[in-house]
């Protein structure tokens, strides 16, 4: 009897120990990722000043370079110089076609009166074609210099339109940083020439961090999007730290495990990833790093 009771005794243990063990494990596992914002050049030219070092964090809006701009400082002067011309260019045949209307007027009325003379027999004909020839000869002038201001109205605005696409791209030599976060990596360095669209660092708001993990369609009915979850991570031998995130995305699609497969089998269980929004205190979450979630 002993023996037996002894067997029926180690059973229990073991049952009572795999209990406990089970009840302990964590619902999923997965690791910690985050947003990465490449922070690219908008304008050609050399790199003047650049102060965007790996680790360093960096506020929205905060000035981490300067372009060299002196080409496009010259062709804003020229340009500048060019509009000012217009401008009095404008202004002149404006003067001019004023006179030309007030002469207009006086010649329509002259030509109204000599026709009046002329039914009267009291003007020639040639004082009545004179008369003619001068009020349709301004009126010629007067459309001619209505084109003329309209040409140079153009050219103003052409002028205007230029200099702000320069004051624009003035204003894309000054690189400024455009999310808050911490320097991941560094891509260039003052006096290198740089181009649009060639990437200068990149970024990452490491505040809050996502961990991306997995779960099975068994155990998707107990997560729920703005739930809490108790997110471990380690924090140095066998020690554990416990941040409480929040469920911030739930895939409406299956997918394969995406760890390494070990069999064939496994391969045929289907799981749903899941997004936990954690705190970042101190930063003592790493991108990559694994942790533990319990939902």
């Amino acid at each position: 009897m002993r023996p037996r009771f002894e067997a029926i005794l180690a059973f229990t243990a073991f049952a009572t120990l795999s209990a406990c063990r089970d009840k302990n494990q964590p619902d999923a596992y997965g690791n910690f990722e985050t947003t990465e914002v490449v922070i690219s050049a908008e304008a050609s030219g050399q790199l003047l000043w650049f102060k965007a070092d790996e680790g360093q964090p960096l506020a929205h809006g905060q000035l981490v370079g300067v372009i060299d701009t002196t080409q496009l400082a010259l062709q804003q002067r020229q340009l500048s110089a060019q509009r000012g011309a217009a401008t009095s260019h404008v202004t002149e045949v404006g003067q001019q076609l004023d006179a030309l209307r007030v002469q207009h007027e006086i010649a329509e009325r002259n030509y109204e009166r000599v026709k009046r003379l002329f039914a009267e027999q009291a003007a020639t004909a040639q004082q009545l074609d004179q008369a003619e020839r001068d009020y349709k000869v301004l009126g010629e002038q007067i459309q001619a210099a209505e084109a003329q201001q309209r040409s140079v109205g153009e050219d103003v605005k052409s002028t205007d339109a230029r200099l702000a696409q320069i004051g624009q791209q003035l204003a894309k030599s000054r690189i400024t940083n455009p999310v808050a976060g911490t320097v991941l990596a560094r891509y260039t360095d003052r006096g290198e020439f740089v181009q649009p669209a060639q990437p200068l660092y990149k970024i990452a708001n490491l505040d809050s961090m996502i961990l991306r993990a997995y779960v099975t369609e068994t155990q998707l009915a107990r997560v729920k999007l703005g739930a809490p979850a108790a997110v471990s991570i380690d924090t140095g031998g066998k020690a554990r730290r416990t941040l409480t995130g929040t469920v911030s995305w739930v895939s409406s699609q299956a997918e394969f495990t995406p760890t390494p497969i070990q069999t064939r089998d496994e391969r045929k269980d289907l799981v749903y990833a899941v997004k936990v929004r954690v705190p970042n205190p101190g930063g003592i979450v790493k991108i990559g790093m694994p942790a533990d979630v319990r939902f």
